[in-house]
Parts: structure tokens; C-alpha cells; sequence
């Protein structure tokens, strides 16, 4: 099974729907999608932290019931790394740690800065949002 940063053209075919993470220090944005119409919608923002963040995860997790997880990972604009990038690849592993499901990586770039231009009320989710239509693009 596919771990942590496991690559995009990796994604076998079976695997139907997606729960996608931006994560956040302070917010964690959601949004559930699918192969099929390759599309995504936001779902409510998560704004817990520790156990609590995780627990909230577990209900969207029972609730979707999805084949795979998308985190989105922020870079500089060059594409070098900093903290927050690390900060999301910890919390990728922690998904894949705790619930077994694989985690696949996107290159969340302006995802926020996007959302917010779309005039998003809720500009985690919608990130997450853009993230994962992001990814399922990407999918064959």
C-alpha cells in the first residue's frame, strides 16, 4: 500500500474517492471528491488541534469512507521548502500512521491565494478544495 508521499501516478485505478487536507497550524480545510467526475467539494474546516483535530478527522474518515487521502504541501514560490512544508508532511505520515489509508502529496502552491481571489467565504476548505480537483486532474 502506498505510504507517505507516495506519487501520483501510483494511484491504482480502484481507488474511487479522496478526502483532502490543507492543513494548518490552527485550521485544518477539508474537501471530499471523486475519480469519476473529478471533482471536488469543500467540506466544513477543522479548527482543533492535537487529539481533537485527529478525532474530527476520524469522523470524516467513518463519514466519507475514502479509498486514499490528499494533503497539500506549501512551497516557496522557487520551490524550496520551509517550516509549514515540513509542518504538512508531518501531518501526512500522522495520517497514514493513524488510519492506514495512503497519502498522496500535492504541490499546494497558491492554493490560497486562489481561493481567496474566487472570493471562498471559507478559504481552508476551498483550498482544499482546489487541491484536490488539483489532483484528480492529474489522474489517468
Amino acid at each position: 500500500m502506498s505510504g507517505p508521499a507516495a506519487s501520483i501516478v501510483d494511484v491504482p485505478a480502484r481507488f474511487q474517492s479522496f478526502l483532502a487536507f490543507d492543513f494548518g497550524t490552527r485550521r485544518v480545510g477539508t474537501a471530499t471528491g471523486n475519480r469519476l467526475l473529478r471533482s471536488a467539494t469543500p467540506q466544513p474546516t477543522i479548527a482543533a488541534q492535537g487529539d481533537a483535530r485527529f478525532a474530527q478527522i476520524e469522523a470524516r474518515i467513518r463519514e466519507w469512507q475514502p479509498d486514499a487521502l490528499v494533503v497539500g504541501v506549501p512551497f516557496h514560490p522557487d520551490g524550496a521548502e520551509h517550516e509549514n512544508t515540513r509542518a504538512a508532511r508531518r501531518f501526512a505520515r500522522q495520517l497514514h500512521g493513524r488510519f492506514g489509508l495512503p497519502v498522496y502529496e500535492v504541490d499546494e502552491r497558491y492554493s490560497t491565494t486562489e481561493a481567496l481571489a474566487g472570493g471562498a467565504k471559507d478559504a481552508d476548505a476551498a483550498s482544499a478544495c482546489i487541491i484536490l480537483e488539483q489532483f484528480l486532474r492529474t489522474l489517468p
